[in-house]
C-alpha cells in the first residue's frame, strides 16, 4: 500500500482543519436558538467564524489538536505493524506541518517529545473485519473536553439528583449531572458520548466510541433512543450555554451505547467532547492505499450570506446591553476597577502566554520579563518558524481552572492586571482580584484562528525548554476580543451560572424512566 501514509496524512490535516457536515449543521441549528445581541449568540458567531477561517486556512480549528485516536479496520492478512509505521510517520509529518500541536510529553519529567510520538501516543485500535479494505477513523480530542470526562458507580448520590439506581432513570440522573458539572469548560455546547456497563476501562471506551457516530442517526435501542431524546431536550434546559455564559443551547448531541458488565459493578461512563467534534474517516484501497470514500460527509463553510450578516449585526446593535472597552497594555489598576462582568473588552499590545509549567514556575522564581500590568494568556499555540522568524498557526485559549492554585498569587506578586482563558477560575483568584485589582477575561474556547488573526507578530518566547506549548510567547496582539466573567467587584458569571443551572438540575429529580 504505497499511498496508505499519504491517505492517512490527508485524513489527519482533514479532520484537524475541517468540520464534518452533520457537526456544522448540528451547529447552526443550536446558534439559531439563540437570541441576537447575547453573549450566547456572539459565541456562536464567534465559532462559526473560525470554523470558516480553519477550513480557508487549512490550519487547526482549535489550537489543543488532542490525542490523536485511530480505530483501524482491516482485512485479515494486513499487516499492522507496516500501518501503524505509517500513521505514526503520518502524524510526525502533519505535526512538522503545523496541522497538529506538539502534545505528546513525558508524564514523569513534562519533556515535550516535540513530534506526537512516544509510549501511548498516538491511540491506535485495530480490528480485522471480513471485507477486503481498509477502514480508518480518527477522532482528536482536546484536554479541556477531555478533563471533563466523567464516570459513575451506580447505585450513587447525586448532588441535585439525589440516589441513582442500577437503572434506566439511575443512568439519565448520571448523564444530567455529567453535563452539569461540565460547566462550559469543556467548550460547551457539546456533544457527548456515554457507555453503560463494561468495567472501568472498557466502559470510557465504549463512550469514546460513541462519538464516532453521526450527530443525527437513530439509535436502534428503543429505550436507548429515547433516553438520547430526553437528554437532549433536557440538558438545555439547565441554562449553560455556550462556553457556560448561560443560553439556551448547552448540548448539541448525546450518543448512548451499552455492553454486558459484572454483577458487582455498574458503570456510566461519559465522554466529553466540545463543539470543535474533529472526527473523520476513510476507506482506503487495501491494494494501492489510496482513498476510496470519506466516510463522514465533509463540511462546507458555515458563512451566512450578505443579507443574513447585515440583519444579525442589525438585531445585535437593536438588543444588545453589552458594554465595550478598548484598552492597551499596560493596564492600570484604575482601568481594571472599572470593569464589570459582562463587558466585552477588545486588547491591543503585548500579552504573554503561560500555561501549567510557567505557573509553577513563577512561583519560585522571577519572571523573564516584566508583567506589571500585563495580560497573561492561558494558551499553549501552534506554531510554525521559517527564515523570516515565528508564526502562530492557532491560539485559542487553555482552559483555566488548572490554574487556580497559583494564579492569585502570582498576579500579586508580579502586577499582572489581567487573565484570559475560558471557562473560568475559583474562590482564591476571585478574592486576588478584588485585593489586587484584577480581571478575568473569557476568551472564546476553540477559536484558535479567530484568535491567531488577532496577533500581528511574535516579539519573542521564553522558556522553550518547557516546550512549544508550555513556552511563554510575547505576542503583539491588535482586536483581541475576550468577556469579563470575573471582575474586581466579587462578581462572577461562572458562580452565578453554576448556581442557577444547579437550581435547573433539581428539576429531574423525579423519575422518568420506569
Amino acid at each position: 500500500m504505497k499511498q496508505f501514509e499519504q491517505s492517512v496524512y490527508d485524513l489527519i490535516v482533514e479532520t484537524s482543519t475541517n468540520l464534518p457536515a452533520d457537526v456544522r449543521r448540528a451547529i447552526k441549528a443550536g446558534a439559531q436558538r439563540e437570541s441576537a445581541g447575547t453573549r450566547a449568540a456572539l459565541s456562536m458567531a464567534t465559532i462559526a467564524n473560525n470554523i470558516t477561517m480553519a477550513e480557508t486556512n487549512v490550519s487547526p480549528i482549535c489550537q489543543d489538536t488532542g490525542m490523536p485516536t485511530f480505530v483501524v479496520h482491516a482485512p485479515i492478512g494486513a499487516n499492522q505493524i507496516e500501518m501503524k509505521k505509517a500513521i505514526r510517520s503520518a502524524i510526525a509529518r502533519t505535526t512538522k506541518d503545523g496541522k497538529l500541536r506538539t502534545n505528546s510529553v513525558d508524564s514523569l519529567t513534562g519533556d515535550n517529545t516535540g513530534d506526537n510520538l512516544g509510549p501511548g501516543t498516538p491511540v491506535i485500535h485495530f480490528e480485522q473485519w471480513e471485507r477486503d479494505d481498509v477502514e480508518v477513523k480518527l477522532i482528536l480530542k482536546g484536554g479541556g473536553c477531555e478533563n471533563k470526562n466523567i464516570q459513575y458507580s451506580l447505585p450513587t448520590e447525586l448532588p441535585g439528583l439525589g440516589k441513582a439506581g442500577r437503572d434506566l432513570d439511575g443512568i439519565r440522573k448520571c448523564i444530567m449531572h455529567a453535563v452539569y458539572q461540565a460547566q462550559g469548560q469543556g467548550c460547551s455546547a457539546g456533544f457527548i458520548g456515554v457507555g453503560i456497563g463494561g468495567d472501568r476501562t472498557t466502559g470510557y471506551d465504549l463512550a469514546k466510541m460513541q462519538l464516532f457516530r453521526k450527530v443525527d442517526d437513530v439509535n436502534e435501542h428503543e429505550d436507548l433512543r429515547k433516553l438520547e431524546d430526553y437528554v437532549l431536550e433536557n440538558a438545555n434546559k439547565l441554562g449553560i450555554g455556550t462556553m457556560g455564559f448561560g443560553g439556551e443551547v448547552t448540548l448539541l448531541g448525546c450518543k448512548i451505547g451499552v455492553m454486558n458488565r459484572l454483577p458487582a459493578s455498574y458503570f456510566v461512563s461519559v465522554a466529553y467532547n466540545c463543539w470543535a467534534f474533529r472526527r473523520q474517516g476513510v476507506l482506503i484501497d487495501a491494494a494501492t492505499g489510496e482513498i476510496n470514500e470519506w466516510i463522514y460527509e465533509r463540511g462546507t463553510a458555515l458563512a451566512m450570506s450578505e443579507e443574513e450578516t447585515e440583519a444579525a449585526a442589525q438585531a445585535t446593535e437593536a438588543q444588545s446591553e453589552r458594554r465595550e472597552v478598548m484598552l492597551t497594555t499596560p493596564i492600570t489598576e484604575e482601568q481594571v476597577r472599572q470593569l464589570r462582568v459582562g463587558d466585552v473588552v477588545i486588547l491591543n499590545g503585548r500579552m504573554y502566554t503561560g500555561r501549567d509549567a510557567i505557573h509553577k514556575h513563577l512561583m519560585d522564581h522571577d519572571a523573564p520579563v516584566d508583567l506589571n500590568g500585563a495580560a497573561l494568556y492561558h494558551c499553549g499555540p501552534v506554531m510554525l518558524k521559517d527564515e523570516q522568524g515565528w508564526h502562530v498557526k492557532a491560539a485559542g485559549p487553555t482552559t483555566s481552572i488548572r490554574e487556580e492554585p497559583y494564579q492569585g498569587d502570582i498576579m500579586k506578586k508580579f502586577g499582572i492586571r489581567a487573565v484570559i482563558g475560558k471557562g473560568g477560575m475559583g474562590p482564591k483568584t476571585l478574592k486576588a482580584l478584588q485585593e489586587h485589582g484584577g480581571v478575568y477575561l473569557n476568551a472564546i474556547g476553540g477559536a484558535a484562528q479567530y484568535y491567531a488573526e488577532t496577533i500581528k507578530g511574535v516579539d519573542g518566547v521564553d522558556f522553550m525548554e518547557f516546550g512549544i506549548p508550555e513556552a511563554m510567547w510575547h505576542l503583539n496582539v491588535e482586536g483581541f476580543a475576550a468577556i469579563v466573567t470575573m471582575d474586581s467587584h466579587g462578581n462572577s458569571l461562572h458562580a452565578d451560572v453554576d448556581k442557577s443551572s444547579f437550581e435547573k438540575l433539581e428539576q429531574f429529580k423525579e423519575p422518568v424512566f420506569k
